[in-house]
Order: structure tokens, then C-alpha cells, then sequence
């Protein structure tokens, strides 16, 4: 029985797929049913329920996963001391991103990392946000960026920066002519917005709540790459994060606007599993993303 038997048992446990333990451990699924079959030999135990119908631990399985953990959790902690001790940084980090954050705030800081730190490996994945958090918990990523964080006791949660968020329209719209605009505005417009699960497009909801704003969605859209081209064809306008939309100002593509009821923010945020052992690489990593991002 080796160490990467158990960990591979957890990652079932907490995936509840054999498709994804694979894919964590980068094995093939027959080969993940090979190490259970062989722990439940050693153990002499059935140590899952195997029915079409639901993923189940059996008792003596549970309790082989909250052993396991315990064990998989020092010997991460014991290698990630041993590479400090050495100063040795290196491996692969496993990162889930929104679009948003993935196409224009990440790019530039990963290859900031990769200067620093050649023998890292950084796989990252674009994914919505709801994925983002399912990737975390079940260790199928190290680590996810998101917008909006949400709060949960099975979570660390690192505040990266506040993005300011802006009207934007076409160059031609009136809109653009103005120093700002506000809220009440949006009345009777046409506006490009986020599908109603998008983090974003909550927290913009309940502002125009908050302003007595009654808005019409003519678009939705999963993505603001989806909506910056809704509006450059002046099928309406919106509200997205200024970062998101510095190419298309300076060719002039769109236009953006402040708004004029106050300051509105989008933040961002990195999060892990609580109590992940971050290797050395993971914790310079993310010392640059606090840093830059």
C-alpha cells in the first residue's frame, strides 16, 4: 500500500467520480479501480457501495477516508517543509478561473510567475463561477479565481483587488458623450447583461434594486467577452468591469462611462480548501497574485 493509493481513495471519496480521481492523479479510471480493489484487499473490507444510483462509503470505508486525510495531509505538509528547507519550488499548480479574471488580469502575473520560477508548472482552467467552487472543493484544482466570493466554512478566501465597474456603450451611443451617467438612466434602455447565476450579474441586480432601477434585458449572456459584442453592434448597452474593457477603449470599439451614483467595485478573490497544504510554489503564487493582480 503506498501513499498515492490513499490519496486517490480521498479523491473518490470527495469527487464522487471516478472520472475526475483519474484526472486528478492523471491516471486512467481503470486504474483508479485497481487501487480500490487492491485497499479493499488489504483492509479486507468493502469500502464503497457500488450501485448505479448513488456514490456511498461503506462504514469501514469513512473511516479509511477521515485516516487517510489525516495521512495524505502530514505527508503534504512534511514534503512542502523539506522543499522550503531546500528552497525548492517547483511542481504543478492547478488553477480554476472565471473567464473574466482568466483572459484579462491572469495572463500577465502567470508569466511574471514563470519568469521567477521556471520548473513550476501552472494549468489553469476557464471555467463559470459555479464550477470554479465545485473544482475547489473537490480538489479537482489547487486552487480557483473568482469575483464576487462567496463565504463558506469549507473555504480560505484571499481578497486579491477591488475592479471598478463602468456603463459601457457603443462610441456612437449619447451615452458616450457624457462625463457620467447614472443608474436611473438605464430606464427604458436596452441592456446586455449576465445569465441570472452569474455572481456579477447579482450583485448588479441588487444595486439597481437598491436605486429603484427597473431594467430591461433584451440579451444574457454567460461571459462579458459575449457581451462587449452585443454592444459594439449597438444591440444595447451594459455594465461591466473596466479592466474587461481596455482593448476595446483604446480602439474605440466602445465607449465607457462612469457612474455617476458613486463608486461600484467587483471583487476578486482566490480561494482554496481549508486546511490545503500549500507547497512553496502554491504560497509564491499566490504572494504575486496578492501583489499584482
Amino acid at each position: 500500500m503506498q501513499i498515492e493509493s490513499l490519496k486517490v481513495f480521498c479523491d473518490l471519496a470527495e469527487t464522487e467520480s471516478f472520472t475526475k480521481a483519474a484526472q486528478i492523479n492523471s491516471v486512467t479510471q481503470s486504474a483508479v479501480s485497481q487501487q480500490i480493489s487492491s485497499l479493499e484487499r488489504t483492509f479486507k473490507s468493502l469500502l464503497i457501495e457500488r450501485s448505479k444510483k448513488r456514490f456511498r462509503l461503506t462504514r469501514e470505508g469513512q473511516v479509511l477516508y477521515d485516516y487517510s486525510k489525516q495521512i495524505i495531509q502530514t505527508y503534504e505538509s512534511l514534503h512542502s517543509q523539506l522543499q522550503e528547507l531546500k528552497d525548492i519550488i517547483s511542481g504543478t499548480i492547478r488553477v480554476a478561473t472565471i473567464y473574466s479574471i482568466g483572459l484579462h488580469d491572469l495572463p500577465p502575473y502567470i508569466k511574471k510567475f514563470m519568469k521567477s520560477y521556471p520548473t513550476v508548472n501552472v494549468h489553469v482552467e476557464y471555467r463559470r463561477a459555479n464550477q470554479v467552487y465545485e473544482d475547489v472543493f473537490s480538489n479537482v484544482v489547487d486552487m480557483g479565481l473568482v469575483a464576487y466570493p462567496q463565504k463558506d466554512s469549507k473555504l480560505e478566501i484571499i481578497p486579491l483587488r477591488k475592479e471598478p465597474l463602468v456603463f459601457i456603450c457603443h462610441p456612437q451611443h449619447p451615452f458616450a458623450k457624457q462625463k457620467s451617467v447614472k443608474l436611473k438612466s438605464l430606464a427604458g434602455q436596452n441592456l446586455i447583461g449576465f445569465e441570472p447565476d452569474i455572481p456579477t450579474r447579482k450583485a448588479l441586480d441588487k444595486i439597481l434594486r437598491e436605486y429603484g432601477v427597473d431594467v430591461k434585458h433584451v440579451m444574457e449572456f454567460d461571459n462579458v467577452e459575449t457581451v462587449k459584442r452585443a454592444v459594439e453592434i449597438e444591440a444595447g448597452i451594459s455594465i461591466v468591469p473596466l479592466g474587461t474593457v481596455t482593448q476595446e477603449i483604446t480602439k474605440n470599439t466602445l465607449a465607457a462611462v462612469p457612474i455617476e451614483d458613486g463608486e461600484f467595485f467587483r471583487p476578486l478573490a482566490a480561494i482554496y480548501k481549508k486546511h490545503k497544504v500549500l507547497s512553496p510554489a502554491m504560497k509564491q503564487f499566490l504572494t504575486i497574485l496578492k501583489d499584482t493582480i
